[in-house]
C-alpha cells in the first residue's frame, strides 16, 4: 500500500467518525430541548401549585381529631 493509499484510508476513516460524532452531538441536543421542555413545564406546574397554595399562617392548623365526624 502507498503513502497516498493509506492517506485515502485515514481521511475516510477520519470522515466516518466525524459523521458519527455528527449524529451523536444531534441526537444529544435532541435531548437536552426535551429535557428543558419537561424543565418548563414542571417550572410552570409548580408556580401555578404556589399560587393554589395558602399564605402560611393564613390558615390555622387543623388536627384531625377536629376532623371526626359527629357520632364520635
Amino acid at each position: 500500500m502507498d503513502i497516498q493509499q493509506q492517506i485515502d484510508a485515514r481521511l475516510t476513516e477520519l470522515e466516518i467518525k466525524a459523521s458519527y460524532t455528527e449524529d451523536a452531538v444531534e441526537q444529544l441536543n435532541a435531548v437536552i430541548v426535551r429535557q428543558q421542555q419537561q424543565i418548563d413545564l414542571l417550572l410552570r406546574e409548580l408556580m401555578h401549585l404556589r399560587q393554589q397554595a395558602p399564605e402560611p399562617g393564613s390558615t390555622p392548623f387543623r388536627s384531625l381529631r377536629d376532623e371526626l365526624p359527629p357520632h364520635y
